[in-house]
């Protein structure tokens, strides 16, 4: 992505991998947080592949209070961010209530349902959103509605796509492992990364080699969830 000026959702739609890449990467992320954190409350990246009887959902949360959530249907993928710091925050003083305008313009039929999904909105059913990105099975590229950015444009990621969907983007170990070992201050085997986000089954020594207090034992609730391939 470009590094000059701010990196908004349109950047990040033209760097974002095609649906199935997304998914398998989505579910490596959340294999590896869940073997570095047992504990799901502490965990950054989830992926649920039973959301519903044909949804899965691939989630964000980074703990002080932004997110991103991305539904895999068969109709394709919407994903959605909040970035609560954002300019573009609902609740910040430019956008006076209201999810910002053009973010949430040119959702197609297939996916306006999760307009009104209450896990997305709030309790006056505003959509807490500050980008929205979503590609239906037979795009080409993912899309993203009309958002004027011209307001915010002193603003380095003025939507917070950049910053929450940055591994989704660089989906190398490398930026895993280098992220991780920040975000849950251990050392981080790389190795180890590079096999989980190759989606290969774990092994003892793999679950060993990121974590010594777990095995892959108690991790079966956790595999089964997220739908982690088994030998």
């Amino acid at each position: 992505m470009r590094s000059h000026g701010p990196v908004t959702v349109y950047d990040v739609a033209r760097a974002l991998p095609g649906i199935e890449e997304l998914r398998d990467h989505s579910r490596g992320l959340a294999m590896l947080d869940a073997v570095l954190s047992p504990e799901w409350e502490g965990r950054y990246y989830s992926y649920d592949a039973h959301w519903s009887p044909a949804e899965q959902l691939a989630s964000m949360r980074d703990g002080e209070g932004g997110e991103y959530t991305i539904v895999l249907s068969p109709a394709g993928a919407f994903a959605r961010v909040f970035d609560h710091e954002s300019p573009l925050s609902p609740y910040g003083p430019l956008a006076d209530g209201a999810t910002w305008p053009g973010v949430l313009d040119g959702v197609p039929e297939a996916f306006r349902e999760y307009l009104t999904e209450p896990a997305f909105t709030d309790e006056d059913d505003v959509h807490v959103t500050t980008a929205c990105l979503w590609r239906e099975t037979g795009d080409t590229a993912w899309r993203t509605g009309p958002v004027d950015f011209t307001d915010v444009e002193d603003h380095p990621d003025p939507d917070g796509s950049a910053r929450f969907l940055h591994l989704l983007v660089d989906r190398t170990p490398e930026a895993y492992a280098t992220w991780a070992a920040d975000f849950y201050e251990c050392p981080v085997d790389l190795e180890a990364v590079r096999h989980v986000l190759a989606l290969r089954p774990l092994t003892a020594e793999t679950v060993a080699a990121l974590n010594p207090e777990t095995t892959l034992t108690a991790l079966a609730e956790d595999i089964a969830e997220i739908g982690y391939p088994t030998a």
